[in-house]
């Protein structure tokens, strides 16, 4: 306190920072940057365990003797499927009917903001099958589900074949404490987001249900099934959830034991996890299956149905079966025992899932990254912003308080910059009007505009809302945010200085809000942002300049991560098929936003678009 207290140390430190504040934001980038690499080192990963003590290990023995059931549930399914050509309601609620559930449907409807073009839908209507096993042992004050979507065609119809099996077993016998509930769900998240949303009673996306007329108790846990083989080399689990939420690491620790007891492969991001982590190729294959996590959890959208489950507090994961050129295969009777362990440990669960983990990285299913280890990576990031607005405002102190010393700018000392006048608070009013203005249009338009832009142009509905969200966002690099040169002292340095005062101080408040709720979006958006944002000015090479901060704008930090997702899934891309991807993950972005109530667009549309459009303007501040 001394040292603050004292004017001459003070103004000693101020000198001292000013003087070292370029070298220790490039410390702290290198920093940052090196700790999230390392955190795909083994050594510095945590291995995983079990914290929930109900779904320990026990001397039951995993029984499922109905393998041919299932494979002969898939059969009649797929038959009865082509039949409907849609979803079979009346054999499944007949099939559920046979097996002693209490059976249930559920109609809905969705009509789009605009067509899916990738999907080929634009009014959805569909109808959910479900059916529930009341617990003998209990009142249903508690459940657990097991999901399967219908798709088209022949994808997974091994799934609900092995479903309907595993009802037929489950309701033999007598130890179940919680309900079980049996869902066959049309189209996928649409469908299921109308099932929970019913389940719960609230409509918080206007989808058009027919309501819900059984209930369970309250979920505990959820697990979607994705099968569309009759034998499997591994299994793969998706844990990303909607707007980047992860399941409890219990449950995923419970699914990699069972693979373990079972001998069945498990992977995670398509990888199987090696035994060599000592060398490089482990470590390089680390690192790849962590950047396709953050990539995926970054992109806020959910990698299965169980993404939806988690907006209710519901832990879930989605597991994909694998049928590929590995040598070993396994049967509906392995995968059957898997998933009849796992039902039995959940039915064991005293309380929600609550003691291990919500925020991690996963390298591998044997190690994951905790959020105390990984959160100093993003903290020296925004290190940077703070570093560089405490530059600028000790700079802004010493021109107000001092004039005789050396100027902000870094001029020799001359009466003109004596006599500058000081600009008002009100200098910085129009460009953050006009930024967020922009950044309220690219949100609120191209959903509002769409009839006038497909009766005005010659495209589809789908294409006209991606450009005119294009056309917007380009638009705002030309709007006229010069509008300060009117007020009194707006032009001097001093003005642009406070101007990137503001603009760091909000950047790195956004940056760590966006962190608390989902760590991969607000890194990817930091590691490409910040260094940039620290270093534009108006003085300097402006094209340079000009150049780094387009790059680094949220739709180029989009267009980068699709190159590097293909890169990283080994299934490179031409330059016009990355651009086809961009404009399809724009579409979808708005999509999500208002099917599923996803946050990244809106996310980026009214706050970083327009923080960046801030940048912008301090960089051609005149």
């Amino acid at each position: 306190m001394g040292l603050l207290s004292d004017p001459y140390r003070r103004r000693a430190l101020a000198r001292l920072l000013l003087r070292l504040n370029t070298p220790l934001c490039a410390l702290s980038f290198a920093a940052g940057l090196g700790w999230f690499l390392g955190l795909a080192f083994q050594p510095c990963t945590l291995r995983a365990y079990m914290s929930e003590n109900a779904m320990g290990s026990t001397m039951v023995e995993e029984r499922f003797a109905a393998a041919p059931r299932a494979l002969a549930y898939a059969r009649q399914f797929a038959g009865h499927k082509k039949a409907a050509r849609g979803m079979p309601v009346a054999w499944l609620e007949k099939t559920m009917w046979n097996l002693g559930l209490e059976v249930y449907k559920q109609t809905f409807s969705r009509t789009l903001p605009f067509p899916d073009e990738l999907r080929e839908r634009y009014m959805v209507k569909g109808t959910n099958v479900y059916g529930i096993l009341r617990a003998p042992r209990a009142a249903s004050t508690e459940s657990l589900v097991l999901s399967v979507p219908c798709s088209e065609g022949q994808h997974n119809n091994q799934a609900v074949g092995l479903m309907l099996a595993l009802a037929s077993y489950f309701r033999g016998q007598i130890y179940w404490a919680k309900d079980i509930i049996f869902l066959v769900n049309e189209h996928d998240l649409i469908g299921m987001e109308a099932w929970l949303e019913a389940y719960h009673d609230v409509n918080v996306t206007d989808v058009l249900s027919s309501g819900m007329l059984g209930r369970a108790g309250a979920i505990q846990a959820a697990i979607s099934l994705e099968l569309s083989s009759d034998v499997i080399t591994s299994f793969d689990v998706a844990v990303e959830g909607l707007n980047g939420q992860l399941p409890n690491l219990d449950l995923v620790n419970l699914f990699y034991a069972f693979c373990q007891k079972s001998g069945l492969l498990c992977t995670i991001q398509g990888k199987l996890q090696r035994s060599d982590w000592d060398s490089l190729p482990a470590y390089l294959h680390s690192l790849q299956t962590m950047l396709l996590m953050v990539l995926k959890q970054g992109s806020g959208r959910p990698q299965g149905d169980h993404g939806l489950f988690l907006r209710y507090h519901i832990e879930a994961i989605t597991v994909h079966g694998i049928n590929s050129f590995r040598q070993h295969k396994y049967d509906m009777g392995t995968v059957g025992k898997t998933l009849e362990g796992m039902f039995r440990k959940l039915n064991n669960l005293l309380e929600r899932l609550h003691q291990s983990y919500f925020f991690y990285l996963l390298p591998s299913l044997s190690r994951f990254v905790s959020i105390g280890v990984y959160m100093p990576a993003f903290g020296f990031l925004i290190l940077i912003l703070v570093l560089k607005a405490l530059d600028l405002w000790m700079k802004l102190s010493r021109c107000d308080v001092d004039p005789a010393e050396q100027p902000c700018d870094g001029d020799p000392v001359g009466p003109v910059a004596s006599e500058e006048p000081k600009p008002s608070l009100l200098t910085l009013v129009p460009p953050l009007l006009i930024c967020h203005a922009t950044g309220l249009a690219l949100y609120s338009l191209p959903i509002l505009g769409l009839r006038m832009a497909t009766r005005h142009f010659p495209v589809s509905e789908s294409e006209a809302v991606v450009l005119t969200a294009i056309a917007i966002y380009v638009a705002g690099l030309a709007l006229p945010h010069n509008t300060h040169r009117v007020l009194t002292g707006a032009g001097s340095d001093r003005g642009w200085m406070m101007l990137k005062l503001l603009s760091l101080l909000y950047l790195a408040m956004q940056l760590g809000c966006i962190a608390l709720v989902n760590f991969s979006l607000g890194f990817l958006l930091a590691v490409t942002l910040v260094p940039v944002a620290a270093v534009v000015q108006p003085t300097g090479p402006k094209p340079l300049q000009a150049v780094l901060l387009v790059l680094v704008t949220p739709a180029a930090t989009l267009l980068f991560c699709i190159f590097l997702y293909q890169e990283l899934v080994e299934c490179p891309i031409t330059v016009l098929e990355g651009w086809q991807q961009f404009l399809q993950a724009i579409a979808e972005g708005l999509l999500d936003h208002h099917l599923y109530g996803s946050i990244v667009f809106p996310l980026v549309a009214l706050f970083v678009y327009p923080c960046w459009l801030l940048l912008w303007n301090v960089l051609f501040w005149k």
